[in-house]
C-alpha cells in the first residue's frame, strides 16, 4: 500500500511539475565513445530547450550532429525522430538521453533503441528546382567545388548531400599532403616545385595532364586556403600538413570550407541523395534527387559529381574486387558508390574498379586510423608474430586477410615509449583512452588478453632479429625497423580496413567526364574519389574541386 501511494504521489508531482512552469531536468544516453549527457528544458507539456552538457565523441561529429538532433526534436515535440545520417551512434545517445531525461519528468516515450525513427511519411513527388549548377555531394571536393564556382561568378548554386552532415571521410583526417609551396614548407626552408611533385606523383593511373593540373593546383593551393581563414601551420616529413603540431588537418579545413560555404550563402541541401543524371540530347542538364520520401527533379546547366568512392558498399567491393568484401572501411558510410549504375547506363567511361587503397591499422573498436613509424610488434593473442612488420602497398591486401585469419581475428599492435613520442597519432588516441599503457610486458599483455610469456619472448626474438642476431623469420632481408626498449609499453587491438576506391568515373585534367568512346559528357565533371585516378588524396580532393567549379562555370558562361 505504501509502495502504491508513493507511486501515485510521484506522478501527481510530475503531471504537476510539467503543467506549471520551466523546468530542466538532466538524462544520459551511450554515444559512439562513451555517455552523453543534456538537459532539457520543460515547460507544461512543451520542450523548450535541450542543452548537450557533456560527452565523449569526437568533437567534429558531435558539433555537426547536435544542432540537427536538437532542431528535429525540438519540432517533433518528441526523441522519436530520425536519427543524423553519418552519425547513427551519437543520435542514439542523444535520443536515448533526451528521453530518459522527459520520462523523469513524467512524460515517458517508450524505449529508444538504435532503429528509433520519426513516423513514416507518405511519398511526394515535388515540383522540379532549376539552377545554373548543381553539385552532387558534400565533402572535400564538393565544398571545394561550390566555393570556386561561387569565385568565378557563379550565383545559382545548389549542393546535396546524402548525409545529414557535410565534409566526408575529409574531417576525419590528420594528414594534408602532397601540399607543395606552402607558408609551413617556407618556414622550414623547404623549396618544393610542381616538377618535383610531378616526378614523384607520375603513376600508370593517371594521366600525365592530370598529374600536372594537381602538381599547379597544389602550388597555389596553400594561399587559397589562407585566404578564407584555412591555416595549415604544421609540415613534417616533405608534404605533410597538419593544422598545428598537437591538431589534425581535416577538422580545420574542412571547419573553414563550411564556413566559406555558409558564408557564400550557397544554397546546401543535406540530407538529398542523387538517384540519376537528367540528360538532355547527351549533355548533364540536372539531377534527380530524394530527401526523405520526398522525390523531385533539380534542372540544372552543368552538374558536378564529388559523391566520393564505394569502399563501404560491400557488394560492389565483391563485383569488383572479390574478397575485399569481407575487411572493415576507415571511410565514412556514405562512400557507397551510388553513381556507378548510372554511368553504366549511361555509357560514361570508368576504370581502375579493382584498384584498392587498404589502410595497415585501423583501431578495430572504433575505425580510426592508427600507427606511427618503426618500432612496433604485430602479433595475436597467442602473443606470436605471424607477418613482416614492414607492410608494403603491394603486401596490404595478404596482411589484411592474415589479420582475419588469426585466432578470433585479434590482433594487437604493440610499441614502446620512443615510438609514442615521435607520433602525436599514438598521442592522441592513448589520450582519447583508444590505446593501452602498461610499465611491462606482463601488465600489458594481462589488460589486453594475450599471452604474456609468448609476448615477452616474441619481443626478445623481434629485438635479436633488429640488432641481427637472428634472421628474421618474416623478412628475406634484414630488418631496418627500430627495436623495442625498455617500457613503458603501449597496445591497441587492430585490423586493417579499406581506406578508399582508387577507381572510378573517368575525367580528364579539366575533371569533364568522358564517355565510353572518349567523347566529353557535355556539362559534366567529376572530382574527388569518385574519379579514377591515384590523384584519390585529400589535397587532390580539394584541387580538383576548385578546377570543377571554374570548368564548370565557363562552361555555363560561355
Amino acid at each position: 500500500m505504501k509502495k502504491l501511494f508513493t507511486s501515485v504521489l510521484f506522478l501527481l508531482i510530475s503531471a504537476l511539475i510539467f503543467a506549471t512552469g520551466t523546468v530542466t531536468t538532466s538524462g544520459t544516453g551511450d554515444g559512439f565513445s562513451g555517455k552523453i549527457k543534456v538537459d532539457v528544458v520543460t515547460n507544461g507539456e512543451k520542450i523548450e530547450d535541450i542543452k548537450l552538457v557533456s560527452d565523449s565523441e569526437t568533437s567534429h561529429i558531435i558539433s555537426r550532429a547536435f544542432p540537427i538532433l536538437k532542431e528535429r526534436i525540438l519540432k517533433a515535440q518528441s526523441p522519436v525522430i530520425d536519427s543524423v545520417a553519418g552519425a547513427s551512434y551519437t543520435s542514439f545517445g542523444v535520443k536515448k538521453a533526451v528521453a530518459e531525461a522527459l520520462k523523469a519528468n513524467g512524460k515517458d516515450f517508450g524505449r529508444i533503441r538504435f532503429n528509433t525513427k520519426a513516423p513514416e511519411q507518405p511519398v511526394a513527388n515535388l515540383e522540379a528546382v532549376n539552377t545554373d549548377l548543381v553539385i552532387v555531394g558534400g565533402g572535400p571536393a564538393g565544398l571545394a567545388a561550390a566555393i570556386s564556382a561561387r569565385e568565378a561568378g557563379l550565383k545559382n548554386i545548389i549542393l546535396i548531400e546524402k548525409m545529414d552532415i557535410l565534409s566526408g571521410n575529409g574531417k576525419y583526417d590528420m594528414n594534408f599532403y602532397d601540399l607543395i609551396n606552402s607558408e609551413a614548407q617556407k618556414a622550414r626552408g623547404i623549396n618544393d616545385t610542381v616538377e618535383s611533385l610531378i616526378a614523384d606523383n607520375s603513376n600508370p593511373l593517371d594521366t600525365p595532364e592530370r598529374i600536372k593540373a594537381q602538381a599547379e593546383g597544389s602550388f597555389i593551393l596553400d594561399q587559397w586556403l589562407r585566404s578564407f581563414g584555412v591555416k595549415l601551420n604544421y609540415n613534417y616529413g616533405k608534404r605533410g600538413h597538419m593544422a598545428e603540431a598537437d591538431a589534425y588537418a581535416g577538422a580545420h579545413v574542412q571547419d573553414g570550407m563550411e564556413n566559406k560555404v555558409k558564408e557564400l550563402g550557397i544554397d546546401v541541401r543535406t540530407g538529398t541523395k542523387g538517384l540519376d543524371l537528367i540528360m538532355n540530347d547527351g549533355k548533364a542538364a540536372g539531377v534527380k534527387v530524394q530527401n526523405g520520401n520526398n522525390f523531385y527533379d533539380i534542372n540544372s546547366k552543368a552538374v558536378i559529381l564529388a559523391t566520393g568512392g564505394f569502399s563501404a558498399n560491400k557488394e560492389l567491393l565483391k563485383k569488383y574486387v572479390p574478397g575485399s568484401e569481407v575487411f572493415q572501411t576507415s571511410n565514412q558510410i556514405g562512400a557507397t558508390g551510388d553513381f556507378i549504375p548510372v554511368f553504366e547506363k549511361n555509357n560514361i567511361k570508368t576504370a581502375n574498379l579493382e584498384v584498392l587503397n587498404i589502410f595497415p591499422f585501423i583501431i578495430r573498436q572504433t575505425r580510426d586510423l592508427t600507427g606511427g613509424g618503426d618500432g612496433f610488434v604485430l602479433v595475436n593473442k597467442d602473443g606470436k608474430r605471424f607477418t613482416s612488420e614492414s607492410i608494403t602497398y603491394a603486401t596490404r591486401f595478404a596482411t589484411a586477410q592474415k589479420i582475419l585469419d588469426q585466432p578470433d581475428s585479434a590482433v594487437f599492435y604493440i610499441y614502446d615509449q620512443k615510438l609514442y613520442d615521435s607520433s602525436f597519432r599514438l598521442q592522441k588516441h592513448t589520450a582519447q583512452g583508444l590505446h593501452t599503457k602498461a610499465a611491462t610486458l606482463d601488465e600489458l599483455a594481462d589488460k589486453l588478453g594475450i599471452d604474456k610469456a609468448n609476448l615477452k619472448s616474441t619481443v626478445e626474438e623481434f629485438n635479436k632479429a633488429v640488432r641481427g642476431e637472428i634472421k628474421d623469420p618474416f623478412r628475406e632481408k634484414p630488418t631496418k625497423k627500430e627495436f623495442m626498449s625498455e617500457g613503458p609499453y603501449y597496445g591497441v587491438q587492430v585490423e586493417s580496413a579499406i581506406h578508399m576506391t582508387r577507381g572510378g568515373v573517368v575525367a580528364d585534367e579539366k575533371t569533364q567526364v568522358l564517355y565510353d568512346n572518349g567523347n566529353i559528357v557535355d556539362g559534366l565533371y567529376a572530382a574527388g574519389e569518385v574519379a579514377n585516378s591515384n590523384s584519390g588524396a585529400y589535397s587532390a580532393a580539394v584541387i580538383f574541386g576548385r578546377i570543377a567549379g571554374q570548368e564548370a562555370a565557363k562552361y555555363i558562361n560561355k
